[in-house]
C-alpha cells in the first residue's frame, strides 16, 4: 500500500519584507527576507534559515528514531547547521550544509554505536535526500566522564 503525506503551510505578507508562516494548530513564525538582501530584516527567520534548519532537524529526528530502535543509550544530542550560499551559474544557491551533531554517551562501546547511527541517520534522512545541496556531516561523540 502506497503512503502519501501532505504538509500544509501558509504565508501571509504583513509589511515590508515580512510575513507570517502558519500551519493549522502550530505556532506562527515571523519570516522575512534575510538581511544580506535589499530590504532584508535582521533577527527574523528567513527561508534560508528554515532550509538549513530542515536538514538539521531531520538529522536529529532520524537519529532519535534509529537510536531508539537500536536501544542506544545516550545522554544528550545537539547539532549545529551552517548553510553556505554562493553564486553558481549566476544564481544564488545554498550549495552546502554542514551539520555538526554533538552526542554524549556513557561509555566507549556506545561511542562507536553512536557514530554508526549518526552516519546512518544522515544517509537516511528524507529531507537531506530530497535536497540537491551537499550535506557535510561532522559529528562529535563524547564519552561522559
Amino acid at each position: 500500500m502506497e503512503e502519501i503525506f501532505y504538509y500544509n503551510t501558509e504565508v501571509e505578507w504583513t509589511e515590508g519584507r515580512r510575513g507570517v508562516l502558519s500551519s493549522n494548530g502550530m505556532e506562527n513564525i515571523t519570516v522575512a527576507t534575510p538581511p544580506e538582501f535589499p530590504g532584508g530584516v535582521p533577527d527574523i527567520w528567513s527561508p534560508e534559515h528554515l532550509y538549513v534548519a530542515s536538514a538539521n532537524i531531520c538529522l536529529m529526528t532520524t537519529f532519535l528514531a534509529i537510536a531508539e530502535n537500536s536501544k542506544l543509550n545516550f545522554v544528550s544530542f545537539s547539532s549545529g547547521g551552517k548553510g553556505k550560499m554562493e553564486r553558481a551559474d549566476g544564481k544564488f544557491l545554498i550549495t552546502q550544509i554542514e551539520l555538526t551533531p554533538k552526542i554524549v554517551v556513557n561509555n566507549e562501546h556506545d561511542k562507536e554505536r553512536a557514530a554508526r547511527i549518526i552516519d546512518k541517520s544522515e544517509k537516511t534522512c528524507l529531507i537531506s535526500r530530497s535536497m540537491k545541496t551537499e550535506i557535510i556531516l561532522k559529528p562529535e561523540i563524547i564519552v561522559q566522564p
